[in-house]
């Protein structure tokens, strides 16, 4: 009987502790902390670029003695110049960007010569000055390679005009003969101007200075075709080039509206408690 009762006793203590168990409240589970996260860089931005522009002249021609008679210079070469431009441009997406931009190409010096007869000699070598300078309008698409850290390298095209701007040439003609027979006086011919079809190739890298702005260092390629450069005077002319290459290093900066607003927080679904 004695162990009858005992028994009965050991199951309701057990039965007892079963139920305050599962009346009892689940612990809490700790909540992680939100993550917050950048969205991703879309949208529109300005940029501003300065280099250094060697340039590559293909060449220039103009009329000797009358508009028959079309030869080439037989020296023609372009000095370097510095270039300054801007643009504004949208941000797609993590991959690909487009811009329009205006640059400004400095006084790039012309130094030519040309031989032949001139009034003083049959045998002449003239000396030719002037100087060009160039706006740029052009219309660009890059496509960004990925980000590597806060670097992110980039290729791209263009394609536009540029207004080609030439100066006075100034033309003086020597005897080269050796006899000394001394040089005609100087002839200046008007410059003139005109817009050329223009194309572009750039490769580069952007790096992340902050969420919204970005440091742009570069390379450009810049054909620029050919037109027309001085005018007629006193049985020469008129000139035209034959267009000239431009080998651009550029650094810059490019200011993105917008590209510090974080992604909108999405609070993680409730735990599930298991009893």
């Amino acid at each position: 009987m004695k162990r009858s009762l005992s028994g009965i006793f050991a199951a309701l203590l057990v039965a007892s502790n079963v139920y305050a168990a599962d009346l009892a409240p689940p612990e809490p589970v700790p909540e992680m902390p939100p993550e917050v996260t950048v969205s991703e860089a879309t949208g529109w931005y300005l940029r501003g670029d300065v280099g250094y522009g060697f340039t590559d002249l293909r060449g220039a021609k103009y009329f000797q003695g009358s508009n028959d008679n079309e030869v080439d210079f037989t020296t023609a070469d372009l000095r370097d110049a510095f270039t300054v431009g801007g643009g504004v441009g949208y941000q797609v997406n993590s991959y690909l960007r487009t811009d329009v931009t205006l640059d400004y190409f400095g006084k790039a010096d012309f130094h030519g010569s040309t031989t032949g007869s001139c009034g003083v000699s049959t045998d002449c070598t003239s000396n030719d000055i002037s100087s060009l300078t160039a706006w740029s309008l052009m219309a660009n698409a890059y496509v960004d390679l990925g980000t590597y850290g806060y670097v992110t390298p980039y290729v791209g095209a263009g394609i536009g005009g540029t207004y080609v701007k030439w100066n006075n040439l100034s033309n003086t003609s020597c005897d080269a003969s050796g006899g000394g027979l001394g040089c005609d006086d100087e002839v200046t011919h008007g410059g003139k101007g005109n817009w050329r079809f223009s194309y572009a190739l750039m490769a580069g890298a952007t790096i992340d200075v902050t969420c919204n702005v970005k440091a742009d260092v570069g390379y450009r390629f810049l054909h620029v075709g050919g037109g027309e450069m001085f005018g007629y005077n006193e049985g020469g002319g008129p000139g035209r080039d034959k267009g000239f290459n431009v080998h651009e290093a550029r650094i810059g900066a490019r200011y993105l509206f917008g590209g510090c607003a974080p992604a909108p927080y999405e609070p993680p679904p409730a735990p599930i408690v298991y009893k």
